[in-house]
């Protein structure tokens, strides 16, 4: 795929704070590729600008956070425009997943010098709405919704940390029927995690190991739990990536969830409500610039 233009969209709100605007000009300043920088304006959707500018040979870049990657990413799905990610939110963690350089001027050098190659990617659907990362029950959700905006600001990802601990304390079980291509399941658990990639967003560290973004299966992932020895559990087999008896997994192509009543859930960063959830996987639907493999 020839790449004579790189289209960058910029969200001013994102996690980091650093001079990306002139970032992007030093670094492409000698360089023979057309750019095109866009910053997206107070409630302007990433994906409308994404389906403006898409067109053969653009390379659409997005700096941002997971949820601004995931709006932009929405508007190319199962077309052949490729995303790039300059990583600039909080966790960024489809870039993390694809082992985009975290530092900014790493990441646009990768872009400026051609370092970089295409893959496709797997994305999901859930009621309709198209997903990159994973949808969240329970504690997985609520360490999101319940994190400080103000906090986040101040200590970035160790705001997740803080909320997390008051989402255990206050821990309840809830009881979820699954339908996971055909086999039922009636099961309890404090969090339910159906994914498509398997970093946490922190380090190294995985949801379970064993998950590929790129395998055409999604990864559902329940912790029974909330107690100490539970949480130690699951938190070495993170580490480890090794199995735990503290979750159970399994994989599959069509999901189905079912709840007693709605529930608040996570589609990615996005919070709504619903008793049921239709979810499948759109198999190699995205294609994103990766780093060259040495």
């Amino acid at each position: 795929m020839e790449i004579d233009h790189i289209f960058f969209i910029i969200n001013p709100s994102a996690g980091k704070h650093e001079p990306i605007l002139q970032n992007i000009a030093d670094v492409f300043k000698d360089s023979p590729l057309k750019t095109t920088v866009h910053v997206l304006k107070k409630d302007q959707d990433a994906a409308e600008i994404t389906r403006m500018a898409s067109q053969p040979g653009t390379l659409i870049a997005i700096y941002g956070g997971d949820g601004s990657v995931t709006e932009a990413a929405a508007a190319l799905i199962n077309t052949p425009v490729p995303l790039a990610i300059i990583p600039g939110g909080t966790a960024n963690v489809l870039s993390k997943e694809l082992n985009i350089p975290q530092d900014v001027e790493a990441a646009l050098n990768l872009l400026k010098d051609g370092n970089y190659e295409f893959t496709t990617i797997d994305t999901g659907t859930v009621n309709g709405r198209p997903f990159l990362l994973r949808i969240n029950l329970g504690i997985m959700a609520e360490m999101i919704t319940d994190t400080d905006p103000d906090l986040k600001e101040k200590i970035g990802q160790l705001a997740y940390g803080v909320a997390t601990v008051k989402s255990v304390l206050n821990a309840e079980q809830m009881s979820y029927h699954l339908n996971i291509d055909g086999q039922e399941f009636d099961t309890d658990g404090v969090a339910l995690t159906i994914t498509n990639c398997g970093s946490m967003g922190i380090g190294q560290l995985q949801i379970v190991s064993g998950i590929s973004i790129a395998d055409g299966l999604l990864d559902v992932v329940l912790m029974k739990d909330a107690s100490l020895l539970s949480i130690i559990k699951a938190t070495g087999g993170a580490l480890l990536g090794t199995e735990t008896d503290a979750v159970e997994h399994w994989q599959g192509k069509n999901i189905t969830v079912r709840m007693p009543g709605h529930q608040t859930y996570l589609c990615d960063d996005c919070e709504a409500t619903a008793d049921k959830l239709n979810i499948s996987v759109v198999p190699a639907s995205l294609t994103v610039a990766v780093p060259l493999k040495t």
